[in-house]
C-alpha cells in the first residue's frame, strides 16, 4: 500500500481518512508478522552461537586447566575445595552424589519408559488372605502413564539443572585459575557466604521463588502441551488400574481443527463466539463506562457524590451472587417470565427463553449474556475512567472552545486520545481477560444451549461456550477428554498471545511515549 504524505492525508475525507487508517493497519500486520519471526530466528541463532560459545570455553578450560580443574570435570567440587572454597565445594559434590543416585534408582526408569508411557497392564490374581483364611481375587496394578510422563519430566528437568550446575562448576574452576594466575586472593568459604548474604542476596532472596514458578507453573504448562500429543482421557486414565494412554503424535490436533469430512468445524465456531464476545464486552463497557463517568463530572450536574456512590455500591456485592440472580430472573420459569404472563403479553406456550433453547436462533442467548455484562462491568470501568478524566488538563477544552470545537470534537480529539493513551494497556489485558472469562457465561448459562451441531469426540458444546467454558466441559463429568482440553488449552494460548503481540505494538502508550507527558 502506497503511503501518503501529510499533506496528501490531510486533504481526504473524513471517511477516506479511517479507510486508510484501517487499510494501513491490515496492511502492517504481514510485516509485523515478518518482522516476529525474523526477531525469533535471531533469538534462536543467538542461542545456538551461545551454547557453541559455552562448548568452545569447556573445551579451553579442559586443555589449559590445571588438573585440579580437570578431575573437577568427573567429581563436582573438587577444584573449589582444593582453591579453598570448601563450602561451594561440598554443596556441588552433594548435588552431584544426589544426582546420581536418582538416576540409578529412580530417574533411568522413568525415562526408558517414557517412549511407550508404560506396557504392563494390570492383573487379577488370587492372593491369600488370612484373616478369611481364603484366597482373595486381588488387582495387581500395572505400569501408571500418568505418573511415567511426570516423573520422566521431572528427571528431565533435574538432568537439566545439573548440566547447568556441572557447567557453573567448571566455570568457577577457570574463574579462580585466572584470579590466581593475575597475583590475586581467591575468595574464601568466609567471603562466598557473605557475598551470598549481602553482594548477590537479590539472587539468593530470588532463587526460591524461580524454583517455585519452574515447579508449579512452568512444569504443568510443559506437561498438559505434552498431554495434547496423548490419547489420555476418561477412557485411557493410565493410573495403573485401567487402560494405559500413549503417544498419538498430532492425531488430536487433526480431531480439532478438521474442516473436512463434512463435519461442523465446532473449534472455528466457539471461537468466533468468543472473540465476539470478548470485542462487545470490552469495548461497551468501556465507552459506556466513560459515557457515564462524563455524565457524572460534567458541570452542572448535582449530586455526583450520590450518583458515584450508588454505582460502587453494586461493586460490593459479591458479583456470583448478582449473576446467579440474574440467570434465575430470566429463567423459563422466572420473575421475568412471570410478570409478562400477568400481562398477558405472552402465553405459557410461548414464553421467552432469553437463555436460549437447543436447535433455536443461538444469539438471543448471546445478547443477553452481553447485556448484563455491561450491566456489571460498567461501574469498574466509571470508577477507572473518573480519575483519567479529572487529570485532562481544562486549558486544552478552553482553547478548544475558543477555537470554535463543538462537544464531539473535544471528544474524539482531547478526550478520546488521551483515554486510549493511558488505558490502552488496560484494553488488552480486559480484552484478553474476556477471551478467558468463565463467570459470567458458566453462572448465566452454563455454556447452553446444547448445540449437537458443535460436537467433538463425542462432547457437545453450547450456543454460549467460550473456548475456556468449553476447556472446562471437556475436562469434568464421567467422559472427561484431557487431550481434547490441552489442545484446546495450547489454540487459545497461541490466539491470546497472538493478539496480544500485535495490539501491543500498535498502541499508542508503547509507540509514543512522550505524546501526553
Amino acid at each position: 500500500m502506497k503511503q501518503l504524505d501529510t499533506l496528501s492525508y490531510l486533504k481526504l475525507s473524513k471517511i477516506q481518512k479511517i479507510g486508510y487508517k484501517l487499510a494501513s493497519f491490515f496492511c502492517a500486520i504481514p510485516k509485523w508478522f515478518v518482522g516476529l519471526f525474523l526477531k525469533l530466528w535471531g533469538f534462536i541463532k543467538a542461542i545456538g552461537l551461545k551454547i557453541a560459545d559455552t562448548c568452545v570455553d569447556i573445551v579451553k578450560t579442559f586443555k589449559n586447566g590445571s588438573w585440579k580443574t580437570r578431575v573437577s570435570f568427573l567429581v563436582m567440587g573438587f577444584g573449589s575445595v582444593m582453591f579453598g572454597q570448601w563450602l561451594r565445594g561440598l554443596l556441588f559434590f552433594a548435588f552431584e552424589v544426589v544426582f546420581i543416585i536418582y538416576m540409578i534408582f529412580a530417574g533411568a526408569h522413568w525415562l526408558s519408559q517414557l517412549g511407550t508411557l508404560g506396557t504392563k497392564l494390570p492383573t487379577t490374581e488370587d492372593v491369600y488372605n488370612p484373616v478369611f483364611d481364603d484366597t482373595v481375587e486381588t488387582t495387581i496394578p500395572g505400569d501408571s502413564s500418568f505418573k511415567i510422563l511426570l516423573y520422566s519430566l521431572l528427571t528431565i528437568f533435574f538432568i537439566i539443572a545439573f548440566i547447568y550446575t556441572w557447567r557453573v562448576n567448571i566455570k568457577q574452576c577457570r574463574i579462580n585459575e585466572e584470579i590466581l594466575a593475575s597475583g590475586r586472593k581467591v575468595k574464601s568459604t568466609k567471603e562466598d557466604m557473605k557475598a551470598v548474604l549481602d553482594d548477590q542476596f537479590h539472587k539468593t532472596l530470588l532463587s526460591l521463588p524461580l524454583i517455585g514458578i519452574l515447579v508449579f507453573t512452568v512444569m504443568p504448562i510443559i506437561f498438559m502441551i505434552l498431554v495434547a500429543f496423548t490419547n489420555y482421557d476418561a477412557s485411557h486414565p493410565g493410573n495403573g488400574y485401567a487402560n494405559l494412554f500413549t503417544w498419538v503424535g498430532f492425531e488430536n490436533f487433526n480431531l480439532l481443527l478438521d474442516f473436512g469430512g463434512g463435519k461442523t468445524f465446532a473449534f472455528g465456531e466457539i471461537l468466533a463466539w468468543t472473540l465476539i464476545w470478548a470485542f462487545f464486552a470490552t469495548f461497551t463497557n468501556y465507552f459506556l463506562g466513560m459515557f457515564v463517568a462524563m455524565m457524572i463530572n460534567k458541570k452542572g450536574i448535582r449530586l455526583k457524590k450520590v450518583w458515584r456512590t450508588i454505582l460502587v455500591i453494586t461493586i460490593a456485592i459479591p458479583q456470583f451472587i448478582s449473576l446467579l440472580y440474574v440467570s434465575n430472573l430470566f429463567a423459563d420459569n422466572g420473575v421475568v417470565n412471570g410478570i409478562l404472563l400477568k400481562l398477558n403479553i405472552i402465553d405459557k406456550e410461548h414464553i421467552i427463553h432469553f437463555w436460549g433453547e437447543t436447535g433455536q436462533n443461538p444469539w438471543l442467548p448471546r445478547m443477553m449474556v452481553i447485556l448484563i455484562n455491561i450491566w456489571v462491568g460498567i461501574p469498574y470501568l466509571m470508577l477507572i475512567t473518573t480519575g483519567i478524566l479529572m487529570n485532562i488538563p481544562q486549558d486544552l477544552y478552553e482553547q478548544s472552545r475558543i477555537d470554535g470545537a463543538n462537544a464531539w470534537q473535544q471528544y474524539t480529539k482531547i478526550t478520546l486520545p488521551y483515554m486510549l493513551f493511558v488505558t490502552g494497556p488496560y484494553l488488552l489485558t480486559s480484552f484478553v481477560g474476556n477471551i478467558n472469562n468463565f463467570n459470567i457465561i458458566y453462572l448465566l448459562t452454563g455454556g447452553g444451549p446444547d448445540n449437537p451441531k458443535l460436537i467433538v469426540d463425542g462432547t457437545i458444546a453450547g450456543d454460549t461456550d467460550l473456548l475456556i467454558t468449553w476447556l472446562f466441559d471437556l475436562t469434568t463429568g464421567a467422559s472427561a477428554n484431557y487431550k481434547l482440553s490441552s489442545v484446546i488449552g495450547i489454540l487459545i494460548f497461541l490466539v491470546v498471545a497472538i493478539i496480544s503481540l500485535v495490539v501491543y505494538n500498535i498502541l499508542p502508550s508503547n509507540r509514543r511515549e512522550g505524546d501526553f507527558s
